[in-house]
């Protein structure tokens, strides 16, 4: 299991450890009664399965933009599309794309270990770059479970055709809003990141991911840093 998986893994199953099942409460699908402890553990899981999945995720951005994720197995790939770049982690480079001017110039590096899981470098890369990601809401999540003064209200939804469990999280003068789908993909997100607000939500998803995904984009630069192979 990919290291930064088994963080988030570890984090709700101290949280739960924490919290004793008392205040808002859900129904999970066989009708017993769920903490907030749960809620956190029971997304924590759908999350870490999500990171062996193959999937593609549309994501609406503000002002009518759009960013993607996209992953694929044997051999794993993955994908974080977002306006103005994209990064791609392959078995045989990790490539990071981004646009000045008129052109695209993309950026070859060594790829992740075999160890590695491409998505946990994908998130991570995504991140610096700003963006929202499943582990960032997951990491925020855990952490109110384990703030005995948050209110973490359950509901039920549907987005872009899929069941999600979402929780709103309400922290002093901090607040947020998630949804996760049965099949662990970010379904929605609400809130601020280092003070500044952030918006997305889940438009489609499909279980199949084209191989085009994993492409250079058409006419782009490529600066090659990878290694020298003997």
């Amino acid at each position: 299991m990919p290291a930064a998986s088994t963080t988030l893994r570890t984090l709700a199953v101290s949280a739960a450890m924490l919290l004793t099942v008392t205040g808002c409460q859900a129904l999970d699908d066989a009708g017993r009664a769920m903490g907030r402890a749960d809620i956190v553990n029971d997304l924590a899981t759908r999350m870490d399965r999500a990171l062996e999945s193959t999937y593609s995720a549309e994501y609406q951005l503000p002002g009518g933009k759009t960013a993607t994720i996209s992953q694929a197995q044997d051999p794993a790939r993955s994908s974080y599309e977002w306006p103005g770049g994209k990064l791609t982690v392959t078995a045989e480079a990790t490539t990071r794309c981004g646009i000045k001017g008129e052109r695209t110039t993309c950026v070859l590096e060594a790829p992740p270990a075999p160890n590695a899981k491409p998505s946990v470098v994908v998130f991570s890369a995504a991140e610096r770059e700003g963006l929202i990601t499943p582990p960032m809401v997951m990491g925020l999540l855990t952490a109110a479970a384990l703030d005995s003064a948050a209110v973490i209200t359950q509901s039920d939804t549907t987005v872009a055709g899929l069941h999600a469990t979402c929780v709103d999280i309400r922290q002093n003068a901090d607040a947020f809003a998630a949804c996760v789908t049965g099949e662990g993909a970010l379904g929605s997100f609400t809130g601020q990141i280092d003070g500044e607000p952030v918006e997305l939500a889940l438009s489609r998803y499909h279980e199949q991911v084209d191989g085009s995904a994993f492409d250079l984009p058409p006419g782009a630069d490529v600066v090659d840093r990878r290694p020298a192979t003997s």
